[in-house]
């Protein structure tokens, strides 16, 4: 039985992506269609950071993901074609502020993080989902296909910098926004699906690029999401019909 606790009232618009922090579970970022990125305490229900303003998203966000081990950045993408990076390392002090807040959320004063660290256009379309792997990104948009790239920031310019392309994994049919990849705990393999129902399974830790598996639905219409499960040996899929997959890996 699943018990209401509470709601986290800020965003001013549709919220499209919401992850957790793998070190520090208490917080959560979340991807907004008001343009903005917000840093919650998920115990005090307080919003801490709210990344948006003169260097911020210029259209709806559609995607955010914490780094693995760098508990300080956070990577989001959306609309305006870009993908940006954050640090919170200039602002942690107000994260272990929330943790002592006793007042009401209402009341904690919540800072506004105006400019990445890192701005990438990859991508010259919208940009739906982006994910760590490691210091490297993961992104994609409508070009069929997940981009694998390293940033390369300038210590002295914030914001500015070069993207260097690491690799790129094939995704055939994949030309339509807001369709989502996925990748187990360990980043060994990613999962997508496309418009015509086929998800394709790719090894990450692999160069050149390794396609494990290809599979078809019965369904034909758009896949929107994947999941996998920690050890990658399970892959849900969520397709356009309203029907949910399952598949699992079988040891031949």
């Amino acid at each position: 039985m699943c018990k209401y606790l509470q709601s986290f009232v800020g965003h001013g618009d549709s919220v499209n992506e919401i992850r957790t922090q793998p070190l520090k579970p208490s917080l959560v970022v979340s991807a907004s269609k008001d343009e903005s990125v917000r840093l919650w305490n998920v115990h005090t229900g307080i919003c801490i950071l709210i990344f948006a303003g003169a260097g911020g998203h210029r259209n709806k966000v559609l995607s955010v993901d914490f780094h693995p081990s760098d508990i300080y950045r956070i990577a989001s993408c959306g609309m305006d074609n870009t993908v940006k990076i954050w640090s919170m390392k200039e602002f942690w002090t107000y994260v272990e502020k929330s943790f002592r807040w006793t007042d009401l959320p209402s009341k904690f004063p919540t800072k506004y993080v105006q400019f990445p660290v890192f701005i990438a256009s990859v991508h010259s379309n919208y940009v739906d989902c982006t994910r760590w792997l490691g210091d490297f990104v993961l992104s994609k948009s409508v070009d069929n296909e997940i981009v694998l790239w390293e940033p390369k920031t300038k210590e002295q310019s914030p914001g500015e910098g070069a993207v260097d392309i690491l690799q790129k994994y094939p995704v055939p049919e994949c030309d339509i926004w807001f369709i989502k990849f996925s990748c187990d705990f360990h980043y060994n393999a990613a999962a997508i699906g496309n418009r015509e129902g086929k998800i394709y399974v790719w090894e990450l830790q692999s160069n050149p690029p390794v396609l494990i598996a290809r599979l078809a639905l019965l369904c034909k219409s758009p896949i929107r999401q994947t999941a996998l499960t920690f050890d990658g040996s399970t892959i849900l899929s969520c397709c356009e019909d309203g029907s949910i997959w399952r598949w699992d890996v079988v040891q031949s």
